[in-house]
């Protein structure tokens, strides 16, 4: 993978210009995506910035961002060749600081849960995850420093563990989705991937003017292990990176106990997909009322569903979305970070899925900052969440960065 970090260490060094670096990734696209298929289009070659604090970093925009420069499918030969006439507010914010949106990567249809073409680069006869496939294998494959990807269920934390990367689901409304394709306007949150955490802490403190993202974890965290029982079980191989990610923790200074989320959290979690699917029944109306038929068939099937919800299912989900979030705010009282699994294994053989979003969602509801940290070792990646109170990215961030620091020592 690619160090955003290395690239800006290069450039200030004078080993490398900002012009060389977008042309490396140009290189490199052309020479690894024709077997990978996470890059729908390449922006047109323009002049490169030299100054900025991304200046020589290419980005991967997940195709449901708007782009003035590139068409914006949507991953759906419904918007086949639409151009957007302006940026997405998180685009013109990247260009502003000198970076270069330099490719559209692919994204399952609307975001949904249907496959896109995209490989996992670690094997491509497994699924990426979704449905910000294509972000997250880019920045695997070592094509891009950077990538965004977006998040309503597990979209972001899911291929970043299937695939092996870090990334970072923020606070909910940090980042600007403004020229964004909605889905469900409660939960749809902008993420980022990278090749580390340090490099998605660099990215983010910048992205959202923030400069105390970056700041260091507490000398001895106290952080809490926690399995949502109410979920299901994780398979076996990712209970077992939960607890090296607990050890590794342990050694770098962290305490770590147990945690069992009460009763209003499992209600909170069966919310989620009321809060969704009935937010994305408005937000896809037209698509669904002139193309249902063009519809991916899972999509198709999940907004026939969602036509039966009511605003007062909808309100109910919404009562008990707010109970956990109180509750949550409460039990980050003394206490960090959360530490749970990513997914509930490694990525599954097949492309016919993008994977279960079921030890995700929850944390997508709360609004709260989710970081995957990747857990070495042999196979299909793994990773870890780490998760703070709502505005906490920073010490999300640091937290993540202190694991990883000591699962790479081990």
């Amino acid at each position: 993978m690619i160090s955003l970090l290395d690239i800006r260490a290069r450039i200030a060094d004078g080993t490398l210009s900002a012009t060389g670096a977008i042309r490396a990734a140009r290189e490199r696209i052309a020479g690894r995506d024709p077997s990978i298929r996470a890059v729908l289009r390449i922006a047109p070659e323009a002049a490169v910035p030299e100054s900025g604090p991304l200046a020589g970093i290419a980005v991967g925009i997940k195709d449901i961002i708007d782009t003035s420069d590139m068409a914006t499918e949507f991953g759906s030969g419904i918007y086949a060749g639409w151009r957007p006439r302006a940026d997405a507010a998180i685009v013109s914010r990247l260009r502003a600081l000198g970076a270069v949106p330099l490719a559209k990567t692919a994204t399952t249809a609307f975001a949904g849960l249907d496959p896109a073409a995209t490989v996992n680069p670690r094997d491509p006869g497994h699924t990426p995850g979704g449905s910000s496939s294509g972000s997250a294998a880019a920045v695997a494959a070592g094509m891009l420093p950077l990538a965004l990807g977006t998040q309503t269920g597990g979209s972001v934390i899911r291929p970043a563990a299937f695939c092996g990367v870090a990334a970072i689901k923020p606070s909910f409304r940090l980042l600007p989705t403004v020229g964004v394709k909605t889905f469900s306007w409660a939960l749809d949150t902008v993420g980022l991937f990278g090749a580390s955490v340090a490099d998605i802490a660099h990215a983010l403190a910048l992205v959202a003017e923030r400069p105390a993202i970056e700041a260091s974890a507490p000398e001895r965290p106290s952080l809490a292990l926690c399995v949502q029982d109410f979920a299901g079980s994780p398979d076996a191989d990712a209970l077992a990176a939960l607890d090296r990610a607990a050890r590794a923790a342990e050694r770098a200074g962290a305490s770590v106990r147990d945690l069992v989320l009460p009763e209003p959290f499992a209600r909170a979690w069966a919310a989620h997909p009321t809060v969704q699917d009935f937010e994305a029944r408005q937000a896809l109306a037209w698509e669904y009322a002139e193309h249902r038929n063009a519809l991916p068939p899972v999509l198709r099937g999940q907004l026939d569903r969602a036509q039966d919800l009511t605003a007062p299912d909808y309100d109910a989900a919404r009562r008990e979305a707010h109970r956990a979030r109180r509750l949550l705010k409460d039990l980050f009282s003394d206490i960090d970070a959360i530490l749970t699994v990513s997914s509930v294994g490694r990525a599954p053989r097949g492309l016919g899925s993008t994977g279960d979003a079921r030890f995700n969602r929850l944390w997508t509801l709360m609004g709260v900052p989710c970081v995957n940290v990747p857990v070495p070792g042999d196979g299909l990646p793994l990773g870890v969440q780490v998760i703070a109170r709502f505005g906490d990215d920073g010490r999300a961030l640091a937290v993540a960065r202190m694991i990883e620091g000591a699962l790479r020592r081990a």
